[in-house]
């Protein structure tokens, strides 16, 4: 059975590529850390679509947790393989730099960029033996263009960006790409306390975008049609550029 694997799938962005993927025909992987409401919340409606998968707790943050439960998946499911990875799951906590406690950065460098390591180094395997694979990796405007007061996220989604192009030319060959998306505001949990009033003046088409939107674009990039590109970032911002 094919799979999709949405780390941080529970809410957001996350929900919305899991409704996605669904709709595509995939068995999905609804991945979350703690929030086991949200992430119940996605499965079912997942299920009442017509669609299928399960719920799969590991905190990306947490390279054991990765090894054990993901690589205990991978292991026990033979009847399942991951065909798609969207690396998905972030976290914000923004502050300028002279104040930023070392805790600050470590926790959101280690959810986005080394959550993209261990998650698809493991995922990897399989694509690499089937000769067939789609990564999609949620990155921001943030690791783009850089804005202050997030030092640690935008340094994280820079650094998922410049893997994205490299790991897009060790694979290529195998049929695997690797693409990122990158938006820019979008209604969610992580912009609920932005003023959207005065922001949506600077976006040419003066408003947020939705999470449906983005799911929309990661869809395309994980298509079979979308074969010859990979190494790409997709700015998902409504024409607003650094």
């Amino acid at each position: 059975m094919k799979c999709a694997l949405v780390t941080g799938g529970s809410r957001g962005i996350g929900r919305a590529v899991c409704y996605k993927m669904a709709q595509m025909g995939y068995y999905v992987l609804v991945n979350y850390k703690s929030n086991i409401a949200e992430a119940d919340k996605t499965l079912a409606q997942i299920k009442q679509d017509g669609g299928d998968g399960e719920l799969l707790q590991f905190d990306v943050a947490d390279k054991n947790e990765i090894n054990q439960l993901l690589g205990n998946w991978i292991e026990t499911n033979n009847d399942k393989y991951i065909e798609v990875l969207i690396n998905n799951a972030g976290i914000k906590d923004d502050v300028l730099m002279v104040w930023m406690q070392d805790e600050q950065w470590d926790n959101v460098i280690k959810t986005s960029l080394d959550g993209f390591f261990y998650v698809t180094r493991l995922v990897l395997n399989d694509m690499l033996s089937r000769k067939y694979g789609r990564i999609v990796n949620v990155v921001s405007l943030s690791g783009l263009k850089g804005l202050p007061g997030q030092i640690n996220y935008s340094a994280a989604k820079a650094g998922v960006i410049g893997a994205t192009k490299a790991l897009a030319q060790e694979v290529g060959r195998k049929g695997i790409t690797v693409n990122a998306v990158a938006p820019g505001f979008i209604k969610t949990d992580m912009t609920e306390g932005l003023d959207e009033k005065e922001l949506k003046s600077i976006i040419p088409v003066k408003r947020f975008g939705t999470p449906e939107e983005v799911a929309y674009a990661v869809g395309f990039l994980a298509s079979a049609e979308a074969a010859y590109i990979t190494g790409q970032v997709l700015s998902i911002n409504g024409g607003l550029y650094s």
